[in-house]
């Protein structure tokens, strides 16, 4: 990287780099100097609370000498938590400003949180960016509103990997209606509003809990647009959410596939871009297409697929007039599934809950897997089960803070 004299250049880490870690960055306009070489090694604090960080990250500067971060292993870490104040830090992006909370490596983030996530700075939008699996989302308090905060062009900014936040999509947390607790909206990456989203709804539930400080196990009720979401954060940090029950009528899912099994769309033919497909379809709210073969292959080995190809030819297809995501899968065993997906509105992601969900009702009802299975994502695993006693599908899975920041509106 190109070193500059001006104190106002800075280098912005992508989203991508730090998915996974509870990062909380600190310092007050002052640098760390590796003896009189003027560069700031700040590898070995990274690698204490991230150890996946592989990351380049630019602060600003106060002298016009040129520094960077280097791997210089001279300062422990102990000197460095000490050296660094607990207080904000100001990055400048092009036209906006992210305000990053103070790190702690010994503290939880929810004690540590509690108080960047309760202010309410005039004229700026204070966030927290979650990641359900690597499956990323920029969460906004609001529930002093019905409205969202920000417009779906403000969100389409916001999701910009190179001049936002960088996110699939930004949740808000809304007032209670119907009687639930909360309600939740979601905008995608292109600005389009789903009806609601697996994993975004576990990273709601993580969000809500720093909000509230909610301790141990704990669960609320939440108005999405495909209805009554039910999560629970459990004792060991995951969420369990009971996502109610498959829609598999093809006129509600909806597809204008015909129905070949009472009333559904099971192992159906789909020509797309001249292959025929096996597919079945399924909501889980919102429309999935779900397939695990097709002609002169009847099982995929998702790895080789080109998702940025065939995607779009899929979410576009004339047979889906709501569009729908798609779910591409191999199966591994009665119980274990290896799934990617291409979602609507956001293209290939790292984890998708509903499509996993969508993805055993889909399984089952081909007859290739049980009930409760594991699902491997290019994110981690979820655990899925469809019970038969309620015919309701329940997913457990993790939700994780990344970093808190603030944007002027």
């Amino acid at each position: 990287m190109q070193c500059s004299s001006n104190i106002n250049t800075y280098r912005r880490v992508n989203s991508r780099e730090i998915q996974g870690a509870s990062l909380h960055l600190a310092a007050r306009h002052r640098s760390i100097r590796d003896g009189d070489s003027g560069r700031v090694n700040f590898s070995p604090l990274l690698e204490a609370t991230a150890m996946a960080i592989g990351a380049t990250i630019s602060v600003p500067l106060t002298s016009p000498t040129c520094r960077t971060l280097a791997s210089v292993n001279k300062l422990s870490l102990h000197s460095l938590r000490s050296s660094l104040p607990t207080t904000q830090r100001t990055f400048k992006y092009p036209n906006s400003r992210l305000v990053a909370s103070s790190m702690s490596t010994d503290a939880p983030v929810k004690t540590s949180s509690a108080s960047f996530l309760h202010r309410k700075e005039t004229g700026f939008l204070d966030f927290a960016k979650f990641h359900g699996l690597g499956n990323d989302f920029v969460l906004i308090d609001n529930r002093d509103s019905s409205e969202p905060r920000i417009s779906a062009d403000k969100a389409v900014q916001l999701c910009d990997r190179n001049f936002g936040v960088g996110a699939d999509g930004v949740i808000f947390v809304l007032p209670g209606i119907n009687g639930t607790d909360y309600t939740m909206r979601i905008f995608n990456s292109d600005g389009s509003e789903p009806e609601m989203c697996g994993n975004g709804v576990r990273c709601f539930a993580k969000f809500v809990s720093q909000l509230e400080n909610l301790h141990g196990s704990h669960s609320f009720t939440i108005h999405t647009g495909a209805g009554l979401i039910i999560p629970e954060v459990l004792e060991d940090g995951n969420v369990r959410v009971d996502m109610g029950e498959p829609i598999l009528k093809a006129s509600d899912v909806p597809t204008k596939l015909p129905m070949n099994k009472e009333n559904a769309v099971v192992k159906s033919e789909l020509a797309v871009d001249g292959v025929i497909w096996h597919v079945t379809c399924v909501s889980m709210g919102n429309p999935h297409c779900v397939t695990f073969s097709r002609e002169g292959n009847q099982n995929l080995l998702v790895d080789e697929l080109k998702l940025a190809d065939i995607g779009p030819k899929f979410e576009h297809h004339e047979v889906f007039p709501a569009r729908t995501n798609t779910e591409f899968v191999q199966v591994l065993s009665n119980s274990h599934l290896k799934m990617r997906v291409w979602e609507r509105g956001a293209g290939a992601t790292l984890a998708c809950g509903t499509g996993a969900c969508a993805t055993v009702v889909a399984a089952v009802l081909e007859g290739r897997a049980g009930r409760n299975c594991t699902v491997d994502l290019p994110g981690g695993p979820l655990q899925i089960e469809w019970r038969e006693e309620d015919n309701h599908v329940y997913m457990t899975g993790s939700a994780d803070v990344v970093y808190y920041g603030s944007l002027p509106l």
